[in-house]
């Protein structure tokens, strides 16, 4: 991922279903702890994206993979995002996600498993409702 991620190495290694003893979701209060330690305007960037991904998929699981915030429906991860020194990135958690939305990210740069985008753009809603979709239907099978 780079050595420049701006996130707490602590997430690292948590279970994604663990509660307190308050019963408040661990995870979800993973990713504020990961979200609060970032500077403006990644933070506001990242909670747009956590919000439409949760529009999307409101029954999701919030949860921590691989040490970044991510997104699990049906048992497997279908969204994450990360903050990095100068983008953030969208991560669909499957490398054909991003080949299969294809023109619609003309002007993004990308890797397999990432989309990166300014710190201060959120990624329009339309957009993470299409890379959702996509990946959705790999988690279902259809």
């Amino acid at each position: 991922m780079g050595t420049d991620l701006a996130a707490p190495r602590s997430l690292a290694g948590r279970s994604p279903q663990s509660r307190n003893e308050e019963g408040i979701d661990v995870s979800a209060a993973e990713i504020d702890l990961y979200l609060s330690q970032l500077e403006e305007p990644k933070r506001t960037t990242l909670q747009h994206l956590r919000e439409a991904i949760l529009s999307v998929v409101p029954d999701a699981e919030q949860c921590i993979s691989y040490g970044l915030p991510a997104f699990r429906v049906q048992g497997k991860v279908v969204a994450g995002f990360a903050a990095f020194k100068n983008h953030l990135s969208y991560l669909p958690h499957n490398g054909s996600v991003l080949d299969e939305v294809g023109d619609e990210l003309a002007g993004y740069t990308m890797t397999k498993g990432s989309l990166h985008f300014p710190v201060d753009q959120p990624l329009p809603d339309r957009l993470v409702e299409r890379l959702i979709a996509v990946r959705l239907r790999q988690v279902r099978g259809s």
